[in-house]
């Protein structure tokens, strides 16, 4: 099968006991808000500075002659003593207990404890403003509300695609890749496999050099425009800001002249993610997220199963495009394939992208842009502003001169998801693919427009899936971790019991399974909840693909919550056996 393209820092100021103290600093800060405690500084001279019983008796002299009950909390670590007002108090009754310290003559300076808040600081790039997809309320992805919390720092993003084409603004942001280009004449490199996944440029000359209905086009510089999108280099007064800026691009070049083969690109999801490949060096940088904005006709294969399914084991998170046919996405692969986050592409008003595919395997959408409407002639450019503008080349065929462009496509979606995974496993690092996945979901929000035909969970939004994963336990409230073998034409079942629950269950319960068996096709997996009632989750499916490793969304609203769940697994089949390894059920 050959597969195309879808196309600050904190600073803190340490108070220091001076000789003699200063006034007009002092006076500078009189509190202007409720106040709990004062941090006074002493000289080196008083007792109070080395006494914590002297402190604490000055405290609550002070206080007394001001009317409150102030009393001694504690040391800092600067030697400053924390003086507590008794309660959160008025800013002028917290000065009058200050103009106490102040007028002691051993007392270097008294201020008040303030509260200090993250703060979401617009970056600098010279092109931000035109990422409507990262910040505007209607259709953006709420992106820098999540820079609060994390950047996607010590997280490597592989990005399967056309390699890299070098650009400043991605340059520190860069690791080491491959080239898994297996032909020399698609690589346009002069030879096979090797190090460098620099992109050559993957242009046709001609009408039907790739094969009948393919037409002439200029090189795409495909992953270069991805990698931006996830990890440009952001605050540096250039280009554009990337949504995980602390993470690290790690390109594994799949596609060039005419595309690229299944067999390749099953060859860089394995070695992306840690696996081995023969001939090739060991990965010196797994990554934890892969970005596949690619894809072709047909429903995903067993070599695109078992590569990803593998990957995910390895705790990575695959992140691909639904595809550009306007179609349901079932009918495509790798995003008809289990164990990916299927992203379908929204535009600037909140609605589905014209182009996008749909259906009920989508898991989420994201900003995928419009740079035409749907009734203007393809492969015009007629609406820029509402693309998803990244880093580029200028170059026709061969590299050329780094540019800025704005791109329509999945392929544009993906890497905002990829994007998302990474900030969310540089927040929290025990978080699992299917954590990733579900935390994403269920932290949606709606699409401002709409989506016919099915845009799963909604639109991704960073800020409130960063906030949920650093705020909450991930872990599943409810789990069976013990083993439960699966013998050839047997039935096996493992239990979970639910307890502490109101009501009945959701309508979207969320059934993480973990399955470890050689052939899934000869498996069929239910959910039996506690009144017997069955709900099917995997009905032999998958020909010989090993294991399941997926997160199920069931319609339990019927079902009371607490009681005894089951797990229940047929092998319908000899020859392959296996286990149950976990599952788990999150309400």
């Amino acid at each position: 099968m050959s597969v195309t393209l879808l196309a600050g820092t904190a600073t803190a100021s340490v108070a220091v006991a001076s000789e003699t103290p200063a006034a007009a600093p002092a006076a500078a800060l009189a509190p202007t808000a409720p106040v709990e405690n004062l941090i006074v500084g002493y000289k080196s001279s008083a007792s109070e500075a080395s006494s914590n019983s002297a402190a604490a008796s000055d405290a609550t002299a002070k206080g007394k002659k001001a009317g409150k009950k102030a009393k001694f909390d504690r040391r800092l670590g600067t030697g400053a003593a924390l003086v507590n007002l008794g309660g959160t108090v008025a800013p002028a009754e917290a000065a009058d207990v200050m103009a106490q310290f102040r007028a002691d003559p051993d007392v270097a300076y008294v201020e008040p404890d303030t509260r200090a808040y993250a703060t979401a600081v617009t970056p600098n790039d010279t092109e931000y403003a035109k990422q409507w997809d990262l910040f505007e309320s209607t259709a953006g992805m709420n992106v820098p509300a999540a820079w609060d919390k994390t950047t996607g720092s010590g997280v490597t993003v592989a990005v399967i695609d056309t390699g890299y084409v070098a650009h400043s603004d991605l340059a520190s942001n860069t690791v080491a890749g491959y080239d898994f280009i297996s032909s020399s004449a698609y690589a346009r490199d002069g030879g096979g496999r090797d190090s460098n996944p620099a992109d050559e440029g993957d242009w046709n000359a001609t009408d039907g050099e790739c094969g009948v209905g393919s037409k002439a086009s200029n090189s795409s510089w495909h992953g270069t425009h991805v990698a931006g999108t996830i990890a440009a280099a952001t605050n540096n007064s250039k280009g554009v800001a990337g949504i995980a800026y602390g993470a690290k691009i790690q390109h594994a070049r799949v596609l060039g002249k005419c595309g690229g083969s299944t067999s390749d690109i099953v060859d860089a999801i394995t070695w992306a993610s840690g696996g081995s490949v023969a001939g090739v060096p060991a990965n010196a940088t797994p990554a934890k997220v892969i970005n596949m904005s690619l894809g072709g006709p047909g429903a995903c294969g067993t070599s695109y199963q078992n590569a990803i399914n593998a990957a995910v084991a390895r705790g990575t998170t695959v992140v691909v495009a639904a595809g550009n046919s306007n179609a349901d996405a079932a009918g495509y692969s790798p995003a008809s394939c289990n164990n990916v986050i299927n992203v379908a592409a929204s535009n600037r008003t909140g609605d589905r992208s014209f182009y996008s595919n749909y259906g009920s395997i989508i898991d989420i959408a994201a900003p995928g842009g419009e740079t035409r409407r749907a009734t203007d002639t393809p492969g015009t450019v007629t609406t820029p502003e509402n693309g998803i503008l990244s880093t580029l080349n200028a170059g026709t065929t061969t590299p050329g001169a780094e540019i800025y462009k704005p791109y329509q496509g999945t392929s544009m979606a993906a890497p905002h998801v990829a994007g998302l995974a990474a900030l969310l496993k540089s927040a929290n690092s025990a978080l699992t693919p299917a954590q990733i996945e579900t935390a994403i979901k269920n932290n949606a929000r709606p699409l401002a427009g709409t989506c016919t035909g099915g845009c799963g969970a909604g639109l991704a939004d960073a800020a409130a899936t960063v906030a949920a994963v650093t705020s909450t336990p991930p872990a599943p409230a409810f789990e069976n971790t013990t083993d439960f073998t699966i013998g050839d034409n047997t039935t096996v079942e493992s239990p979970i019991t639910v307890t502490g629950k109101t009501g009945n269950a959701p309508a979207a319960l969320k059934v993480g399974v973990n399955i470890v068996h050689t052939y899934i096709g000869d498996l069929k997996v239910d959910l039996v909840a506690p009144d017997g009632s069955v709900y099917t989750l995997h009905n032999r499916t998958g020909s010989g693909t090993d294991n399941i490793n997926q997160v199920y969304t069931v319609n339990a609203s019927s079902e009371v919550a607490n009681g005894t769940w089951k797990l229940r697994v047929n092998d319908n089949a000899g020859g392959d056996t296996g286990k149950i390894d976990s599952w788990n059920l999150t309400f």
